[in-house]
């Protein structure tokens, strides 16, 4: 293993997507990461598509790098060996409903008994307090009650979603922000007790909308559809290019602004007084998508590229997942990395990202089988036999 948190052994009793993503990204970084699953059925995104060979290939992804077994914590002997395992981690990720743990005699007192310095990551749709609290949800609902969903499509249409859980992703990267800020206080004060992480995955998404809550509060504003189009930028859309490609604009500062009318042949817009300030520009948006909406059309994507890159303006080119894997960019860093897989042999998929120069982390192998690992974890760190392990088995308790 590599990675700057060599060392960090993480307990991950979560499923679904936002909660082990977290612990994926711990993983990812170079902790040690335990995945512990329900008997028979397994996370219930093992049912998520696509799959090759009914073997679910988001799974291999979203829990790569870790080990797997399997443990009914309903179960008083899966309550037990649970208890033996928990001194050797210093982090819990889950994600049931609130309260779920202390009635299988769980409670965060229980733990920290054990483990005093654990950080508990309790990650839910709502958070562990309010009335909301017991309600079950999934990405589309706290996209949809944090106000991303109502803000994205276009200004006469439906409200959209993302064509993937942003929202789980999201929450996920914050779980594991949150864990690392309560481990620097673990390693700045070795006295320091442990932690408890309420992670409201709706809070997550309202955190990353910035500026909507401000402006509803101090102009009384609802910010509302706007499409393609740049609400607080201008020019800023999608155009489509003469040969049917699509390329999207970005430029709110002055210089920027004034690169990109260059490359379209238009240096006088520069100088035209409507057009002076971004806030004057985002004015005349319509105008202004027009003139480089036409201009798009008039030419095949390569030129357009090659007129924007000549004279620095910033125009980028939409891709599917195809153009991403054949991008100069992300073949000549490497953002995309076979990875081992004990059902293909090797599989593709992205990167340790950020990169860490002197110590890289790395993706170990793709998420496995159901309990693969059971008879290693649990005859390595508990010190089962073979035939307690499997009595455990036939009785479903792992």
């Amino acid at each position: 293993m590599t990675g700057p948190l060599q060392g960090l052994r993480v307990l991950d009793i979560s499923t679904i997507i936002a909660a082990p993503f977290a612990a994926t990204l711990l993983g990812d970084y170079g902790a040690d990461v335990l995945k512990v699953e329900m008997p028979g059925a397994g996370d219930g995104a093992r049912g998520f598509g696509p799959f090759k060979d009914g073997r679910s290939l988001w799974w291999k992804v979203i829990n790569r790098g870790k080990d797997l077994v399997t443990l009914d914590l309903r179960q008083p002997e899966g309550v037990a060996l649970f208890k033996r395992l928990l001194p050797d981690f210093d982090v819990l990720v889950e994600n049931f409903r609130p309260g779920t743990l202390d009635r299988w005699g769980l409670s965060k007192e229980v733990l920290w008994q054990i483990q005093p310095r654990l950080v508990i990551l309790r990650t839910t749709g709502f958070g562990q307090t309010g009335p909301y609290r017991d309600r079950p949800a999934f990405a589309r609902v706290f996209e949809a009650m944090a106000g991303l969903t109502y803000i994205t499509g276009e200004p006469d249409g439906e409200p959209m979603h993302a064509g993937y859980p942003l929202g789980d992703a999201i929450g996920g990267l914050f779980g594991a922000v949150g864990v690392l800020a309560a481990l620097w206080k673990r390693a700045a004060d070795r006295d320091a007790p442990g932690e408890e992480i309420d992670l409201s995955l709706t809070e997550s998404i309202l955190r990353v909308l910035e500026f909507l809550p401000i402006e509803y509060d101090q102009l009384g504003a609802v910010r509302e559809r706007s499409g393609n189009r740049n609400q607080y930028s201008s020019p800023s859309a999608v155009y489509r290019t003469r040969d049917g490609h699509w390329v999207t604009l970005a430029g709110s500062t002055a210089a920027i602004w004034a690169n990109n009318c260059r490359a379209i042949g238009r240096a006088d817009l520069i100088a035209d007084p409507r057009f002076a300030t971004n806030g004057q520009r985002t004015e005349h948006a319509g105008e202004l998508n027009r003139i480089f909406s036409d201009w798009c059309a008039d030419h095949i994507l390569d030129e357009v590229l090659a007129a924007f890159r000549e004279n620095h303006g910033v125009i980028g080119p939409i891709y599917g997942i195809d153009q991403v894997f054949a991008d100069p960019q992300v073949q000549a860093r490497g953002a995309i990395v076979p990875v081992p897989d004990e059902d293909f042999g090797s599989v593709r998929m992205q990167a340790v990202v950020p990169r860490f120069t002197r110590d890289p982390g790395s993706v170990r192998g793709a998420g496995g089988g159901l309990g693969r690992d059971n008879r290693r974890i649990y005859g390595e760190r508990l010190g089962l036999t073979a035939e307690e392990i499997a009595d455990l088995a036939k009785r479903k308790v792992i």
